[in-house]
């Protein structure tokens, strides 16, 4: 026996009389006693914060505490994580449980933290791509009663199916679930306001985002399979490819390398999920409390100045499309049509006049506050609104084959953008914070049925070191790349598929019934998810 080969000297993780790792042994007393407690401070942290940021913005107590809406939405919003830590992240754990290289009730422990720091470093991309989904004219008016609707109904349906999925212990994605209910929304409301259904979704965002959910698994199948094959032809060590004697955890190398790969799903997947949770409860803000969380009053002292010479470099662009001088068009007329413009996708002769008009007169209001954070209350909705306008109608501007814009006018364009997106997309500390605390704990509890189904319902044999190796590494960078391009993907998608890739590599054999459980899943999330999204919707329009 080589020093690589020799089993490195220490505790075992316990396993059960049927050689099954031991998933039973909870947090304990004192550990559950902690989780209470770090629940409860996050609530009140959540609380304080809300209060806080909204008394500075001018908002009296009187104003702001009745709002028992804003309590409910956000408790909801902070549920779908916790959910979304239980339900997706015991794919990171899997593999280190089921190789003895962590005892559970550490892997857990270890994963949540590591989500939870995840949800704390991410850029943001994610998040605001997920709110882009949304209808314009919702996303407009959030504080209204259907913007209320929509983010109760989109958020209940997404917890709905993953509270089923998870009851019947059948890997799902919790992307492909929180997608399906905006679309469900989007489509619902079209259909409400008269509509055709495709009028209600920016299908050219969700075409790339079904891109991404779609290739995910794929590429977790096959490249977990040929990086697995590759292992075998490279390294020639037998332990690495034999099933794991129980209670006996791996060789220190390899243990470290499957403790490393469990603690990048782990990151990867708060850095992206979490994101989501993050969107949503952003528009609950700002639908809420506008005057404190519509406009970012964070923005450097610099920002004024170089908002208005992105705006004049912006506008100088657009003047060479016939963007012009319109003394015609006032700014009512031009949110207008560009409003009509992003929900149509059809460029009208005015279209682009008029998103020279709101560059105009939104570097006008900004210049005569003077920053954002002097913009009073009434006018902060409007503000935030024209900017968000201003933004989407740009993005599609830039896009638009007839009008030829070159180079340099992009590049204007895209500065301009970044500018407003700076003014209006942003995520306060405590949201992070609030998110990282759900998905953290949430990994700790309910994670058994998953890890079940991972571990032991997809291949006929028992996971080897090298096939948990393999899918976790491919997972990790599967996820990193996403959130690096702000995609969303399902990390449950691309991990369970991993682990079926490096079966059907290793000949081990596949358990259909579990692969035909995962893809029915996988065929009606979509679906279900819109049809429960879109009922929901329709059902709290009349409520509200």
């Amino acid at each position: 026996m080589t020093a690589i080969d020799a089993p490195v000297p220490t505790t075992a993780p316990p396993t059960t009389a049927s050689g099954r790792p031991d998933l039973d042994k909870g947090l304990g007393s004192a550990g559950l006693l902690g989780m209470g407690a770090a629940i409860l401070v996050a609530l009140l942290y959540v609380a304080y914060s809300v209060y806080a940021d909204a008394t500075s913005a001018g908002v009296s107590a009187v104003a702001f505490l009745p709002f028992a809406l804003l309590f409910i939405a956000l408790l909801i919003a902070l549920g779908f994580e916790f959910v979304n830590g239980f339900h997706d992240t015991a794919n990171a754990v899997a593999t280190v449980i089921y190789t003895n290289s962590l005892p559970a009730n550490v892997a857990v422990v270890w994963s949540g933290f590591f989500n939870f720091l995840g949800v704390l470093l991410s850029t943001g991309a994610v998040a605001f791509g997920i709110v882009s989904l949304l209808p314009v004219e919702l996303i407009l008016q959030v504080g209204s009663s259907s913007g209320y609707a929509m983010v109760f109904s989109l958020l209940l349906a997404a917890i709905a199916w993953n509270l089923a999925t998870w009851f019947f212990g059948i890997p799902s994605s919790s992307s492909h679930t929180l997608i399906g209910s905006i679309i469900g929304v989007g489509v619902a409301n079209a259909m409400m306001h008269g509509r055709s259904g495709t009028a209600g979704v920016d299908w050219t965002k969700a075409t790339d985002i079904g891109k991404a959910l779609l290739l995910s698994p794929l590429i977790g199948f096959g490249v977990a399979a040929l990086l697995f094959l590759a292992a075998k032809l490279l390294i020639r060590n037998k332990a690495l490819y034999s099933e794991p004697t129980p209670g006996v955890p791996p060789p220190l190398w390899i243990r470290a390398l499957l403790v490393f790969t469990c603690t990048g799903v782990s990151f990867a997947h708060g850095s992206n999920d979490g994101q989501k949770g993050m969107g949503l409860i952003m528009l609950i803000l700002i639908g809420t409390v506008p005057t404190a969380y519509a406009l970012n009053r964070a923005v450097p002292p610099a920002y004024t100045a170089q908002f208005e010479t992105a705006s004049a470099a912006a506008a100088g662009a657009l003047a060479t499309h016939g963007a012009g001088p319109a003394p015609g068009l006032s700014p009512a007329v031009a949110r207008t049509s560009v409003t009509r413009y992003i929900a149509e996708k059809t460029l009208a002769p005015d279209t682009v006049p008029a998103v020279a008009v709101l560059i105009t007169d939104i570097n006008r209001q900004v210049q005569d506050y003077g920053s954002l954070a002097k913009i009073p209350a009434s006018a902060v909705g409007n503000v935030r609104n024209d900017m968000y306008l201003a933004s989407e109608g740009l993005k599609r501007i830039a896009k638009e084959p007839s009008l030829h814009l070159a180079g340099p006018e992009k590049k204007a364009l895209d500065a301009y953008r970044a500018a407003l997106d700076k003014g209006t997309r942003f995520i306060p500390t405590w949201v992070k914070v609030a998110v990282a605390f759900a998905l953290g704990l949430g990994t700790m509890v309910g994670w058994k049925r998953i890890v079940i189904t991972v571990g032991e319902k997809i291949g006929k044999t028992h996971m080897t070191y090298a096939q948990g190796a393999s899918a976790e590494l491919v997972a990790m960078g599967t996820i990193f790349a996403a959130d690096h391009l702000g995609l969303p993907v399902s990390t449950t998608h691309v991990l369970s598929s991993g682990v079926a890739g490096t079966m059907a590599a290793n000949g081990s054999g596949l358990q259909m019934s579990t692969l035909r459980n995962m893809l029915a899943a996988w065929v009606l999330t979509l679906p279900v998810s819109i049809l429960l999204a879109g009922g929901l919707y329709w059902l709290l329009s009349q409520v509200f």
